[in-house]
């Protein structure tokens, strides 16, 4: 642990399924904010994605990231069901209410800072945590102009002073860059449709 204040990167997503990207990117992520763990969230459904066919359940869907997140300082975790929370901006602050020992920073792909302003009371959630931005190849370009980045591109921070993000006045955003990792859910649920129906029932879940 660093200090006496524990430091939580947060990651939401379907995770249908959870994949070696997923831990790649999550683990790269630790190491540059020197976090103490970082917790997925796995959604209990998406509002962007409500009515998606190949959506599995979320016993599945937690199960897959339970496995992937295995002797890793990563907790796979089905909160915003157990919290009853829809919305992002829901889910932090609810969170910080349960948790005020612990900082959190939100992770976030370069693919979802494209629709950041889509969803409910962003501004609002970058006035409650940090942002970190990591680069996906293909997304960047459209994130960086798109309409969440006007409003935050004046609250950037640079990349080499990451570590520092727990002392930075909010709303603040940096960008990461680390290698890319071409596994994508998309093309693990194409070649292997029946993925979630081989999986155990999940470990129970922990706060």
């Amino acid at each position: 642990m660093t200090g006496s204040v524990r430091r939580v990167g947060l990651l939401g997503g379907s995770f249908n399924p959870a994949h070696r990207g997923h831990r790649r990117v999550t683990l790269a992520a630790i190491r540059a904010l020197r976090l103490d763990e970082a917790w997925w969230l796995v959604s209990p459904g998406n509002p962007l994605k409500d009515g998606a066919d190949d959506m599995a359940p979320l016993a599945a869907r937690l199960a897959s990231a339970q496995r992937m997140a295995r002797l890793a300082p990563i907790r796979a975790t089905a909160l915003e069901a157990r919290l009853g929370t829809r919305y992002t901006v829901d889910t932090v602050r609810a969170l910080k209410r349960r948790h005020p020992d612990t900082r959190f920073v939100w992770l976030m792909g370069a693919d979802n800072l494209a629709q950041f302003h889509r969803w409910r009371d962003w501004r609002g959630v970058a006035r409650e945590v940090a942002i970190a931005v990591i680069a996906r190849p293909g997304y960047d370009r459209t994130a960086l102009a798109g309409p969440a980045m006007g409003w935050l591109g004046r609250r950037r921070r640079p990349a080499s002073r990451a570590t520092g993000w727990t002392t930075w006045r909010l709303p603040a955003l940096m960008l990461l860059r680390f290698r890319p990792d071409p596994t994508s859910a998309t093309a693990i649920r194409a070649a292997d449709p029946d993925w979630h129906r081989r999986l155990h029932q999940p470990d129970q879940p922990r706060n």
